[in-house]
């Protein structure tokens, strides 16, 4: 009997792992160059963590998450998302008493979500999120912004929207929940039970829903930007006023809500207009949480960040057709000839990989003609032929698979040859 892989997973094989180093390393890079740096967490935490960070009203919390007792008996999940454990790691190790302040971070790792899977959604996925801690200026949460704007302008997609809305401070948003339960409380029956549910505890989450989003009072429902008083209004216009002077285009738009409990004021999401990328086109999500860290046990902190989905970037890098500039073929592939000739390619094979050469060599005992055809599978750039009369004469064939030229250079000077071939 085959085992089969768990629904909602997927193996990811080489010469497409390949792309996934790449896009990964570009935006690393990035983060780096804006001051970021990287942090990693557990892949499974204390579930209060995220019942407690993320909030027991999401589906994340109450639908989706992984959650078992280990042999003592606590309850653990294997985490949701990313900004919680990075948030927990920056209360426990005492970061915000570094001198240099904002904590700039960022993430990369899998994180598991029980949904139903589909195109560019699993229940294993890898997220690639940025947590700037510290910091209340506006201009953090622009600069946030273009990050995750420059990420995937740096790889190429054109195809993109960026729409921005404010949720306010604590007061802006209790007037505002106070008009939203006033405004869907009279026809709440209508509504699917978990909007129900969230009627009282937190209204805002009711739109976010998927399942009553063509409902009429979604259409007539409170705006936030009518409810912020006049410091949310000063700081959202503030971000706005940073992102124009940056070039990051925008769009405000009033009915953007996040899925998490803990944003205020700045929320944005990043989506792709590429034809057939599919109905769902969020590629990338983020915002201010001003009291996640007092929430986690820390001290009062501000933070803004945001997270996106690899599996989704690479799904709209192929719905736009952009080509990622990645070689996969080895530098040089080594044919030998003869018992003592094998023998040796094996020290040569190390020698050059320890130039930074990137080699290869046959194993399995095939004639000259199908080592030849293995270097081409690999698409080697240069083919080292060796004998057994060759190595007696301390001298090798070296061939430039692109042209075709061979020439015989000294066995002691082939690592050398190759190297100042390649620009090494």
């Amino acid at each position: 009997m085959s085992i089969q892989i768990p629904r909602g997973t997927q193996d990811i094989l080489p010469g497409e792992v390949e792309k996934w180093q790449y896009v990964e390393e570009v935006a690393k890079t990035l983060c780096y160059n804006y001051q970021y740096k990287e942090i990693r967490t557990p892949i499974f935490e204390a579930s209060e963590l995220f019942t407690r960070g993320v909030g027991d009203t999401t589906d994340i919390v109450q639908k989706e998450m992984y959650m078992f007792e280990d042999r003592g008996g606590r309850s653990l999940a294997l985490r949701p998302e990313g900004t919680a454990s990075v948030v927990r790691s920056f209360v426990g190790n005492k970061m915000f008493g570094h001198p240099n302040q904002p904590t700039k971070l960022f993430y990369s790792g899998p994180m598991f979500r029980y949904e139903r899977p589909q195109a560019g959604r699993y229940r294993q996925f890898v997220q690639f999120g940025v947590e700037a801690l510290g910091s209340e200026d506006p201009a953090i949460d622009a600069e946030v912004i273009s990050l995750a704007m420059g990420i995937y302008k740096k790889l190429g997609l054109t195809q993109l929207k960026l729409v921005i809305n404010s949720l306010g401070d604590a007061g802006s948003r209790n007037a505002h929940r106070e008009a939203l339960i006033n405004h869907f409380k009279p026809r709440i029956d209508e509504f699917c039970g978990d909007c129900q549910n969230r009627l009282e505890k937190n209204p805002l989450r009711i739109l976010d829903c998927k399942k009553d989003r063509d409902h009429e009072l979604m259409s007539t429902a409170p705006s936030i930007l009518d409810y912020l008083n006049d410091e949310s209004k000063q700081y959202f216009e503030k971000v706005q006023k940073h992102l124009s002077g940056m070039d990051v285009e925008f769009t405000v738009d009033p009915t953007l809500v996040r899925g998490l409990d803990y944003y205020n004021h700045t929320a944005f999401e990043i989506m792709s207009d590429a034809e057939g990328f599919g109905a769902i086109t969020t590629l990338c999500g983020g915002g201010r949480y001003n009291g996640l860290v007092e929430m986690i046990g820390g001290p009062e902190t501000p933070g803004i960040g945001f997270a996106f989905s690899i599996e989704r970037l690479l799904s709209a890098l192929e719905a736009e057709g952009v080509e990622l500039p990645i070689e996969q073929g080895v530098e040089c592939f080594i044919v030998s000839l003869g018992d003592d000739a094998k023998d040796y390619a094996v020290k040569l094979l190390h020698n050059l990989r320890a130039a930074g050469i990137s080699s290869e060599k046959d194993y399995l005992d095939r004639k000259v003609k199908g080592q030849f055809k293995a270097a081409d599978r690999y698409e080697a750039k240069y083919v080292a032929v060796i004998g057994d009369n060759e190595l007696q004469e301390n001298k090798i064939n070296l061939k430039d698979m692109a042209t075709g030229e061979q020439e015989e250079v000294s066995l002691d000077q082939l690592v050398d040859n190759v190297k100042s071939k390649l620009g090494k």
